[in-house]
């Protein structure tokens, strides 16, 4: 299955494109809009019911059915596999209330880590986790939590941003697989009628309304084994098996793209000026990226950028996209980031971080033999520029073998 770009992890429109879907939404408008301010009405008291019992199974059966009036129906599968004794449950990350809804099958806490603190974060179901600045006294907090006895377990999002659910998975953050060495992976599959899930920059009060709006919203939970770290398994290594287990099980693909990547994205999408002229310039492709009207051209870019990112996976997409527009090739965009002819702000990361992939991948004997640098400092300019060229060669040689190999192209390439 190749990989998704970022255009077919996020729904950019609220509204269908399909003419006759959209005829149907507009038959169903004023229906929607009378439910909606319905369920705010019955909303309140669903809250209201929720703050007044206690944490028990009847409660949540409660409030289980009360949302199925408010159109958010639940479904649970393999609830059998859910382990009493396992901390910390992984999902992944599709609506706002994605942590709502597996607390309505199960006692569980998800903390805030960013946005609202206070009452909104306590109404929204949220754990305030009150800490100093940085993600490491927030993760050292969270892994005492999961050592207390009798405590609820976690639920953690690793993919920090929500995408469609339609095509792949962002990158799994590492951090929150550093707090146990035992996890539940929850798959979380949402289905809609009419309307988009979300979309870019909607607060949460809006995506609430847009579900009251619609006529229901289904979600299916799936609980898969516990799964236990491995005897000198890095956290990262540990946040990718997770990662793919659920992207099978869920049958999409497990990605590289970062929640930065799609900020980034949709900040460069925000200012984009849409083409009205039927032929662009060679140098206009990238803006053709970000504008939905060039759909072909959009897919075709973000599979390059994603074959780039394969063979560079510490150079940020932004600057692949960047250079792709102008090159339209993906050889010639890995040899200018190797050789940082375009950005050369980024060249001590990109050329340091791939070099330590390079070396480490030579000592397992997994590549090529790849002629190291100068053992010392040139003592002419020349010396040092030919040792330079030689680095930069033998990067380029590198990347491009491993491409091909990554990529089957053995055969094209040596004819």
């Amino acid at each position: 299955m190749e990989a998704p770009g970022i255009e077919d992890m996020i729904d950019f429109r609220r509204l269908p494109k399909d003419t006759l879907v959209l005829l149907l939404l507009l038959l169903y408008f004023p229906v929607g809009i009378c439910l909606m301010l319905l369920r705010i009405f019955i909303g309140i008291h669903v809250f209201l019911v929720s703050c007044a019992l206690p944490e028990s199974f009847l409660r949540r059966f409660i409030v289980r059915v009360m949302c199925s009036v408010l159109g958010m129906h639940v479904r649970q599968k393999n609830h059998r596999s859910r382990d009493r004794n396992t901390k910390l449950y992984i999902c992944n990350h599709v609506t706002e209330f994605d942590h709502n809804i597996i607390n309505l099958l199960t006692p569980c806490c998800t903390p805030q880590l960013e946005g609202s603190t206070g009452f909104v974060c306590w109404a929204r179901g949220f754990m305030e986790v009150r800490l100093a600045p940085g993600q490491g006294a927030i993760g050292e907090s969270l892994q005492r939590y999961c050592s207390t006895e009798g405590a609820s377990p976690l639920l953690l999002l690793p993919e920090e941003d929500t995408t469609n659910g339609h095509s792949g998975l962002l990158k799994f953050s590492s951090w929150p697989f550093s707090l146990t060495d035992s996890i539940q992976p929850v798959a979380l599959r949402v289905a809609r009628p009419l309307i988009a899930l979300s979309t870019p920059e909607s607060s949460w009060l809006t995506e609430l309304l847009w579900t009251f709006f619609a006529p229901f919203t289904v979600y299916h939970v799936s609980w898969l084994p516990p799964v236990s770290r491995q005897d000198g398994e890095s956290s990262q290594e540990f946040a990718n098996k997770v990662q793919e287990l659920l992207a099978c099980e869920l049958g999409l693909v497990s990605t590289k793209i970062t929640k930065a990547d799609k900020a980034e994205h949709i900040k460069r999408k925000r200012h984009a000026v849409p083409q009205t002229s039927s032929s662009a310039r060679p140098g206009s492709i990238g803006l053709g990226f970000m504008v939905p009207s060039l759909g072909t051209d959009e897919r075709r870019i973000a599979k390059m950028a994603q074959q780039v990112k394969d063979v560079l996976p510490h150079m940020p997409l932004h600057v692949i996209v960047k250079d792709l527009a102008k090159t339209n090739c993906v050889d010639i965009t890995i040899t200018n980031l190797l050789e940082n002819k375009e950005e050369a702000s980024v060249e001590d990361t990109g050329m340091s971080s791939f070099g330590a992939s390079m070396n480490s991948t030579h000592t397992s004997g997994s590549a090529p033999t790849i002629k190291p640098a100068a053992k010392s400092f040139g003592k002419s300019p020349a010396d040092r520029h030919l040792s330079l060229q030689e680095r930069k060669e033998a990067l380029y040689n590198f990347a491009r073998r491993r491409y091909i190999e990554k990529h089957g192209l053995d055969q094209e390439y040596s004819q």
